[in-house]
């Protein structure tokens, strides 16, 4: 079982996740643990403050350090107390590196993760440099706050944990699992507006069908995310069978 500690000012919006779907039915399950914190539990005056104007200047407020550190610190010490150690902590931010699928994968097979949602124009830097193990991005895009973000990392994690997916090849299958994006699905009826099943998928012929999968990763990999074929590639793990079917796509 993972604890995850989820330092931000909007807990309720967490609810999402152990409520819902997958996730909602791993939390039933016990297979992981998802604990909020309010920074304004910690602020130092009676307007609960959290923010204030940033040095130098500027549109917006900057997230105020003091609160954010004794929230870690109660965190940490939580931590230690449970699972005898404090797990690492992560800043969502744009600033930081992109989130990645080795990284949920990773970070299933710890006890505990700590994921740090910013708000308003950013948290003070003295946070990032002494609290904060690493500072991860959802994307290169900006959204509002870091929950959003920290949901999808919750939700990505959970769906390696052991019996959270009813087929436990679910996860491995993903895209982005072994590089590539994921083959094409279908489903009932047969046929669609006019368009078939592909005919290899009803052949029964398992062999076959891995073959027409993989040709299929590969094609919409190379077509859609040249740059992850091209890490693929890189790191050894496109076989030269893999090569040769990108070949026959004249890829």
């Amino acid at each position: 079982m993972i604890r995850f500690d989820v330092l931000t000012i909007f807990p309720d919006m967490f609810a999402a996740l152990t409520q819902f779907g997958v996730s909602g039915r791993a939390a039933q399950r016990g297979l992981y643990r998802l604990e909020t914190w309010n920074p304004r539990d910690f602020a130092d005056d009676a307007y609960r403050s959290i923010d204030d104007r940033p040095y130098g200047g500027g549109p917006g407020m900057v997230m105020m350090p003091a609160p954010l550190a004794s929230t870690l610190r109660a965190i940490a010490d939580v931590q230690r107390d449970e699972l005898g150690a404090r797990g690492p902590v992560v800043a969502l931010s744009p600033q930081g590196r992109r989130l990645e699928q080795e990284d949920l994968r990773r970070w299933a097979g710890l006890p505990a993760l700590t994921l740090l949602c910013g708000r308003y124009e950013g948290i003070d830097e003295r946070i990032l440099r002494r609290h904060v193990d690493q500072e991860v991005s959802g994307g290169d895009i900006v959204v509002s706050g870091g929950e959003l973000p920290a949901m999808t990392i919750v939700d990505g994690i959970v769906r390696w944990l052991p019996g959270a997916l009813n087929d436990s090849e679910s996860a491995p299958a993903d895209s982005f699992v072994d590089g590539l994006l994921d083959c094409p699905h279908y489903t009932r009826p047969e046929r669609f507006e006019g368009e078939p099943v592909p005919e290899v998928l009803l052949s029964g012929h398992h062999e076959r069908i891995a073959r027409w999968r993989r040709r299929q990763a590969l094609e919409a990999t190379a077509r859609k995310r040249p740059d992850l074929r091209a890490r693929a590639r890189a790191s050894g793990r496109l076989t030269q069978a893999d090569e040769d079917m990108l070949a026959e796509l004249g890829l």
